[in-house]
């Protein structure tokens, strides 16, 4: 794989962890107006659409793919399904916080599976770099991880297990994209991976609240389905040209993102959300996470023996 398309498959990755930095308070703003529920569909049927637009005027044979989709991508858009579906109803039971915990299961995941099925084999730079990821996220999250265990165990464990759901579904469906762009082109396999949730969350779709939007609130599901279109759409093309241990550690960064615009959202005093308290511990720990990834990510490729 060479350098080129390696820087790529890194920005690429780059950008999917920003725009999900910013996602996370934007369906914070969403839920105001409609429901979770309504908000996932919302997100796909919009990347849909514009998608199946684009690829229509510019590669309609592309189009094919929904009439006959490899067994691998469908499976492929269940777990991507299950995923969206398992993090809402378990941020519905437990905090978002402790959610944005558990859910760093997936990416961990997909990096274990990088090795595992894709032979990707880790220096020792990036084995050390990818523990002081682990311990930046401990520190970043160490009151949440804290305050996970407080409060009825039976009521936790079950948004737990929602969000474990989701983060192994996720990386599932990661996988699978991983080898199916070594075949397909990956907007291709994104049109089906946005259409068939597309209709999997029809039933469960609130259209009143929808009707009832207001200009601001359109604009903000635009965003939404923006955000799912180019985030996927670049996460697709960062598997396709990068290792997924490194795709897999870049995506990780997104709650930093999200901790640092609310942090800015404290500073300037903007009482736009609920901003969790937050300190030089914070930014400390988030510094030791950036360390981390750099090591995983400016590492050399192990040769092999």
């Amino acid at each position: 794989m060479g350098k080129n398309n390696n820087k790529k498959g890194i920005l690429f990755a780059c950008t999917t962890a920003a725009l999900w930095g910013f996602l996370a308070l934007a369906i914070k703003f969403a839920t105001q107006y409609i429901p979770p529920s309504s908000i996932i569909w919302v997100r796909f049927s919009i990347a849909f659409l514009m998608l199946g637009m684009f690829l229509g005027f510019r590669q309609p044979a592309q189009l094919k793919i929904l009439l006959r989709p490899p067994f691998l991508l469908i499976m492929a858009a269940l777990c991507l399904s299950f995923n969206y579906l398992g993090y809402a109803m378990g941020i519905d039971i437990i905090s978002p916080a402790g959610a944005q915990v558990i859910i760093q299961m997936g990416p961990m995941l997909l990096a274990v599976g990088g090795v595992f099925f894709f032979k990707e084999q880790l220096s020792n730079v990036q084995l050390l770099g990818f523990g002081v990821v682990s311990i930046g996220f401990f520190l970043f999250y160490r009151h949440q991880i804290t305050a996970l265990f407080v409060g009825q165990e039976e009521t936790f464990l079950l948004g737990a297990l929602w969000v474990v759901g989701a983060a192994i579904t996720w990386a599932v469906y990661a996988l699978f994209q991983k080898q199916l762009v070594r075949t397909y082109p990956p907007q291709q396999l994104n049109l089906f991976l946005y259409g068939l949730p597309t209709l999997l969350y029809i039933p469960v779709v609130e259209f009143n609240s929808l009707i009832a939007l207001d200009g601001f609130g359109w604009l903000l599901m635009l965003f939404l389905g923006l955000n799912t279109l180019v985030a996927y759409g670049c996460l697709s093309e960062a598997l396709k040209y990068t290792e997924a241990n490194k795709v897999s550690v870049i995506i990780t960064l997104n709650p930093v993102i999200t901790f640092a615009v609310l942090a800015l959202m404290q500073f300037y005093e903007l009482q736009w959300l609920d901003v969790p308290k937050m300190d030089l511990s914070t930014a400390y720990s988030g510094l030791v996470i950036l360390l981390g990834v750099a090591m995983v990510v400016g590492s050399p490729k192990k040769k092999s023996a």
